[in-house]
């Protein structure tokens, strides 16, 4: 995952972006939050491979564990 993920001040304002793409790892969660599975979202994305899905997730998953969860008004 850490050779795939980026977080660069001047690539989408800083958002992490999946590496040598401006494909921001938000817009691939949301995909995968929509249904999609990694085929459909590696159709969509022909740039990226399962891999770069899967790190994007992993990534995810490490920051998630290092934010403060704010429950739902």
């Amino acid at each position: 995952m850490d050779d795939r993920i980026v977080v660069d001040s001047k690539i989408c304002s800083g958002q992490p972006t999946v590496r040598g793409t401006r494909i921001m790892v938000k817009n691939i969660v949301g995909m995968v939050a929509g249904g999609y599975t990694v085929a459909r979202i590696v159709d969509a994305y022909p740039e990226l491979t399962a891999f770069d899905v899967s790190a994007a997730l992993e990534y995810v998953g490490r920051t998630i564990d290092e934010e403060k969860v704010i429950p739902p008004a």
